[in-house]
């Protein structure tokens, strides 16, 4: 039976290299006494197995990508150091049982086609984030495999789960293992610094590195998105994974260090498992929370969003296209107008489409059918499976008349959505949405959306919607 031994979280600036520093690293001293015992705790396990996390590989919205490679390597060429190169067998069989577990829980991850790699022109290579801890570590201990392990934008509970995952593989083989989780945290510490200066940095740094100390998991799991976008953060989707592989377990930390000398926050952290959980992890209780609120939501639907779930779900199971039932409110079986169907999925967008005006008989007809194209025919997400279905949240939105107006100032974003039209041209924007809190925003995504440019000649409309959730 495998175990992971200990994990660490780990900072990568080159900078702390010192081929690449030149002397600059100094400035980072704590960084780097911290780093070398970090490789010392290492050395002294003599792991099979390192897994690396890291936010510099490639990194996609809804996939994790596993290096499925013979060989990991890389070199600082890129900061002036070539000379300077690690090379590790991958220890492939971990990583594919990595990837199979991940994908039996409806997580999408595993490797990169030749395909994947042109189009999106990424690199397989080791990067920096894995790079520079394993080159502290290697100068006093090398004999082991690596797995790498790329972050993905996913909501923060499927990369913990993802983490489970990790652990769950490493159990079932005969691997002693070390995770290492490789971030930086804020880069928003100074005005001299990449990003500038945010008071969320600090902030953020603040607070993370007193959850590590704990280390108080669900609190790591609950920082706002928008909040760490303020705080510039690096590292902590590595973190969450990191986290999760040791979900079952208490865990004993310990916090090496923490400095931001370049406006930059590096921490360097040790976490041993010491015990198993017993009863309820965090997980389950997030997943237990989680089924508490669904049920919630799908008692509390009405007629509107009930029928967009059951056309939606009609179609996935049985390819087919279910008839306007014949107990519905009047309105949904005589009325006609433009409706819109949103389908959310862990509160990220996950499908979206609509008719401006009426196509069909009437809006129930309008619901089934806009409520099957944003499940499977939105073009940017992959189509709705039915390992998606028990997780998604509808909306629907009936829209009113649109009427011309001739200026931004005649838009409420919070009451009115917007129409632009140039030629055959046109894009809609729904109101009252997240993130948008000017007409000037709203009616610059509608125009994006339409193809428009800002300086073409446009006409705008205004409706107002019933929305039902």
């Amino acid at each position: 039976m495998g175990v992971i031994k200990k994990a660490f979280i780990s900072p990568h600036p080159p900078i702390v290299i010192h081929e690449v520093g030149k002397g600059e690293e100094k400035k980072a001293a704590a960084t780097i006494e911290a780093l070398e015992r970090l490789a010392r705790e290492v050395a002294k396990i003599k792991p099979s197995t390192i897994i690396v996390t890291t936010p510099h590989g490639p990194v996609f919205q809804d996939y994790i990508f596993v290096n499925h490679n013979d060989v990991l390597s890389g070199d600082f060429r890129r900061f002036g150091a070539a000379e300077v190169k690690l090379r590790y067998e991958n220890n492939l069989k971990l990583a594919r049982e990595i990837t199979r577990l991940a994908g039996s829980q409806g997580i999408p991850c595993g490797g990169l086609d030749l395909n994947l790699v042109r189009r999106f022109q990424v690199s397989e290579d080791l990067d920096h984030g894995a790079m520079v801890p394993l080159y502290y570590i290697n100068k006093l201990y090398s004999d082991f495999k690596v797995v790498k392990i790329s972050i993905a934008a996913m909501p923060f509970k499927e990369l913990y789960r993802f983490g489970r995952c990790i652990a769950k593989a490493v159990e079932q083989s005969d691997e002693e293992a070390v995770f290492l989780a490789s971030g930086d945290l804020s880069h928003r510490l100074a005005p001299d610094g990449p990003y500038g200066f945010n008071e969320c940095g600090p902030e953020f740094d603040g607070r993370l590195v007193d959850y590590l100390k704990v280390p108080d998991r669900e609190a790591i799991l609950g920082f706002d998105e928008g909040f760490l976008e303020e705080a510039g953060e690096c590292g902590l989707r590595s973190f969450i994974m990191m986290f999760g592989a040791l979900d079952e377990f208490e865990i004993k930390p310990e916090v090496y260090s923490y400095e931001g000398p370049f406006g930059v926050g590096y921490a360097v952290a040790e976490f041993t498992p010491v015990s198993r959980i017993e009863g309820e992890t965090l997980l389950d209780r997030l997943d237990r929370r989680e089924a508490e609120e669904m049920s919630m939501i799908r008692g509390s639907e009405d007629p509107y969003t009930a029928l967009a779930r059951k056309s939606l779900e009609m179609y996935v199971l049985n390819g087919t296209i279910i008839d306007v039932p014949e107990v519905l409110p009047e309105e949904m079986r005589s009325g006609r107008a433009g409706v819109f169907v949103s389908i959310k999925k862990h509160g990220r967008l996950r499908g979206c489409i609509g008719t401006i005006m009426p196509t069909r008989e009437n809006i129930a007809a309008e619901i089934i059918h806009n409520a099957v194209s944003a499940g499977v025919h939105d073009p940017r997400f992959d189509p709705v499976t039915e390992d998606d279905l028990d997780d998604l949240v509808y909306s629907v939105d009936v829209l009113g008349d649109p009427e011309p107006i001739s200026s931004m100032a005649e838009l409420d974003v919070k009451r009115y959505g917007v129409i632009v039209r140039a030629g055959r041209r046109s894009g809609l924007l729904l109101p009252d949405l997240e993130g948008i809190d000017t007409p000037q925003q709203q009616v610059a995504i509608a125009l994006q959306k339409a193809g428009i440019r800002p300086d073409e000649k446009y006409t705008m409309e205004r409706f107002e919607v019933v929305r039902h959730k």
